[in-house]
């Protein structure tokens, strides 16, 4: 696939150095003037996506992006409101937006999840689903401990662990309701961000589920603790694009100083691998990214607005496109952007979105994915219940409008 950055990595070499991991953003503020860095910017597609047959999206808790560039769409049908009706929870489609397929539900053979939580597929177009109930306002208490294989149009292929069968966050057989899967194909590999109940990293061999290794926060042993987890609230408040942003001090129970808790908080929500081999996972609660080794070396931390205002932020990870991979983008749930960081230095170079029902903003974002052109793709759960795209607009040294530039505070709740 070719990308669409193009000269990326000529505009990567002028990106400054210095690792976020202080609290709060960082210090030194990119402004929207031939000075700022360039980075990566993008415009709304307000048009995406169409769905045929009158179909609705309810509560979409993923998206993801598939070799050949087909956009995954992970929802949760029980969720539509009366009248309305619901698209199947697994729809496909292609490049160009046009629908290819869609499926899933309850069936026999297999434990489909009460609460659709992750979609991820692999190259070899193999499609992984797990779930995340219970949790908030689910229809029972029953636990989603599985991940269920299928092929691209649905067939069942295989399941690991199952249903309410989880002994916690040291059981090699089972999950404990996942935030995020990726296949790591240099060594066809399953990374679970594990999760809403268990606190840890499981790493499974993707094609057997055969159980190879797992860890906790800074790449210590995982351990349990008597949180049950939880989605959280839908963070972050509505803020019209170029409305003044408040600069009062962040809450102060939320700790500013140190390396953060010894345990990934609940949930570990996010995951992903790069192509030399770091593991980036989002530790929303505790407001951070933690890197590791494919083995579970811990090697250093990314803090996002860890000052707040929302108790939360990092729910999904994702890599630009180009070879070097230069940029990653962190969904920030609790407040409502997407922050755009440079890899290597861990910088945040900026933040987009406000919390708003127009296009653009954002109302509960869950996860983000990229395609090869470097198209951004995000998901919302209540009350957004959209998927999005974002257009990749070049390379720019002036920020889009929603912008937050490094040196400003997300407003308080209640601020508009």
């Amino acid at each position: 696939m070719s990308s669409g950055f193009g000269k990326i990595a000529v505009f990567a070499a002028v990106i400054a150095t210095g690792v976020a991991t202080g609290p709060g953003l960082a210090s030194r503020a990119a402004t929207r003037t031939s000075r700022a860095e360039p980075a990566p910017v993008f415009k709304v597609d307000p048009a995406w996506p169409n769905l045929p047959n009158g179909w609705v999206l309810s509560n979409v808790s993923m998206v993801t992006v598939d070799s050949h560039d087909n956009v995954w769409i992970l929802h949760r049908p029980r969720g539509a409101a009366p009248g309305q009706t619901p698209a199947p929870p697994v729809v496909e489609l292609g490049p160009d937006g046009k629908f290819i397929r869609a499926w899933g539900g309850d069936a026999k053979g297999y434990d489909w999840p009460d609460v659709e939580h992750c979609i991820y597929v692999d190259r070899d177009d193999n499609v992984y689903i797990s779930g995340s109930s219970p949790n908030g306002k689910s229809r029972t208490t029953r636990s989603d401990d599985m991940i269920v294989k299928f092929t691209a149009s649905g067939v069942f292929i295989k399941e690991f662990g199952g249903r309410t069968v989880s002994k916690g966050s040291t059981d090699p057989a089972a999950v404990n309701k996942p935030g995020d899967l990726f296949v790591w194909p240099k060594t066809n590999e399953l990374f679970v961000a594990d999760g809403y109940g268990d606190r840890r990293v499981l790493v499974l061999d993707a094609y057997s589920f055969a159980f190879k290794r797992m860890w906790g926060a800074f790449g210590k042993p995982p351990m349990d603790d008597a949180s049950s987890g939880g989605p959280g609230p839908t963070g972050g408040p509505a803020r019209k694009p170029g409305q003044a942003i408040a600069t009062d001090a962040a809450p102060a129970a939320l700790d500013a100083q140190g390396p953060g808790p010894e345990m990934f908080a609940s949930p570990v929500h996010g995951i992903v691998v790069s192509n030399d081999g770091i593991v980036y996972v989002a530790d929303r609660a505790n407001r951070r990214v933690q890197l590791f080794t494919p083995q579970g070396k811990y090697l250093k931390e990314l803090f996002l607005n860890r000052l707040g205002p929302a108790s939360d932020s990092v729910t999904g990870v994702a890599l630009s496109t180009d070879p070097r991979q230069t940029y990653l983008y962190l969904a920030d749930f609790g407040n409502s952007h997407v922050a755009v960081v440079d890899r290597k230095s861990l910088k945040v170079l900026y933040q987009f979105g406000v919390r708003g029902a127009e296009p653009g903003s954002f109302q509960g974002l869950h996860h983000i994915a990229v395609d090869s052109k470097g198209n951004l793709y995000a998901a919302e759960v209540a009350p957004g219940s959209r998927a999005q795209k974002f257009l990749f607009n070049g390379l720019s040294s002036t920020l889009p409008a929603n912008a937050l530039r490094p040196d400003q505070r997300t407003p308080k709740p209640g601020v508009h």
